[in-house]
C-alpha cells in the first residue's frame, strides 16, 4: 500500500526497474551480436526493443496517474524530480563529450602526428599522407576509401539549424502559454515544436542519402565519416526521443493535465529540448563548419 511521510509521497514497491535493466540488457547485447554477425543479434535487439517500449509505457503511465491522483503536489517531490532531470541531462552532456573529444583529438593530434609535424613515424608508415580536415584521402586508402566530398555547413545543415532554434523559441511561447493560462498559445506553439522536430528529422535523412549515395560518405570511410555520423547520428536519436516527448506532452496538455503551478512534466521535456538544440549548435560549428 502506498504510504506518506510527512508531506512527502513513497510509492510502493515498483518491479518496473528491473525491466527496465533487463530490456537494455537485451537491446544492448542484441546489437552487439547483431554487429558480429549472430544469427540471434536482431531477434534479441527487437525483443530488447519492444521490451523498453512496455517499460516506458508502464512507467509513465504509473506517474502520471500518481500526479493525476494529487499525490506529486508536494515540493519535495518536485525538488527530487527535479534534480534527477538534471544529473539525466549532465550525463547526455559527458554522452556528447566523449564522441567530441574523439573529434578534436583526431584533428589537432592524431593527424598532425601521422602527417609528419609533431613525429617522423609517417616516414616509414604513410610517407605521402598530407593531413588535411575534411579527410578525404585516408593513410590507408586500401582498405578505407574516403569519401568523395565532404559535408558543407550551408543547404540543408543551416536550415535544420534554423529549425532547431525556431523550435526553441516554439516550446518557450508553449510554456509562457501554460503559465499564463492561454489555452490556444499553448497548444498551437507545442504543434508547431513537435512538426520542427520532425521537419529536422525528415532533412536530416535526406542529409544522409545524399552523403551515402553521392558523395560516399559512410560509416567505413575512415575517421571523417565515422566521427560524423557517430555525433549527428546519436543527436538525430536525441531529437527523436524529444519528439516523441513532445507529442506526448501535446496529448497531456489536450486532456489538461497541467496547471500553472503543476506542469514538471512539460518543463522537463522542455529542458532536454533546448539540450538538444545546444548540441546541435556545437555540431553545426565543429562538425560542418570549422
Amino acid at each position: 500500500m502506498d504510504t506518506k511521510s510527512g508531506k512527502y509521497y513513497l510509492p510502493s514497491p515498483s518491479g518496473w526497474p528491473i525491466k527496465g535493466s533487463i530490456a537494455l540488457l537485451c537491446l544492448l547485447a542484441g546489437v552487439a551480436n547483431w554487429l558480429h554477425s549472430q544469427w540471434y543479434g536482431p531477434y534479441l535487439t527487437a525483443f530488447g526493443f519492444v521490451m523498453m517500449i512496455y517499460v516506458v509505457q508502464g512507467w509513465f503511465g504509473t506517474v502520471i496517474q500518481e500526479n493525476r491522483d494529487g499525490k506529486l503536489h508536494p515540493h519535495q517531490v518536485e525538488q527530487s524530480f527535479k534534480l534527477s532531470m538534471l544529473w539525466f541531462i549532465f550525463s547526455e552532456i559527458m554522452f556528447f563529450s566523449s564522441f567530441f573529444a574523439a573529434l578534436f583529438y583526431t584533428r589537432f593530434f592524431v593527424l598532425p602526428d601521422l602527417g609528419g609535424q609533431t613525429s617522423v613515424s609517417h616516414i616509414l608508415l604513410w610517407p605521402d599522407f598530407q593531413p588535411a580536415w575534411p579527410l578525404m584521402n585516408n593513410p590507408d586508402p586500401a582498405n578505407y576509401i574516403g569519401p568523395l566530398q565532404g559535408m558543407g555547413a550551408w543547404g540543408i545543415a543551416a536550415i535544420n539549424t534554423l529549425v532547431l532554434l525556431t523550435s526553441g523559441v516554439t516550446v518557450t511561447i508553449a510554456h509562457f502559454g501554460l503559465l499564463k493560462n492561454r489555452h490556444t498559445v499553448m497548444l498551437v506553439s507545442q504543434l508547431a515544436t513537435i512538426l520542427l522536430g520532425i521537419t529536422f528529422l525528415a532533412l536530416q535523412l535526406h542529409e544522409y542519402g545524399e552523403a551515402y549515395f553521392i558523395k560516399n560518405l559512410t560509416l567505413s570511410s575512415g575517421i571523417y565519416g565515422s566521427t560524423f555520423f557517430m555525433l549527428t547520428g546519436f543527436h538525430g536519436l536525441h531529437v527523436t526521443i524529444g519528439t516523441i516527448g513532445l507529442i506526448v506532452i501535446f496529448y497531456r496538455m489536450m486532456k489538461q493535465d497541467f496547471s500553472p503551478d503543476n506542469h514538471f512534466a512539460f518543463v522537463a521535456v522542455s529542458w532536454y529540448w533546448h539540450f538538444v538544440d545546444v548540441i546541435w549548435l556545437l555540431l553545426y560549428v565543429f562538425v560542418y563548419w570549422l
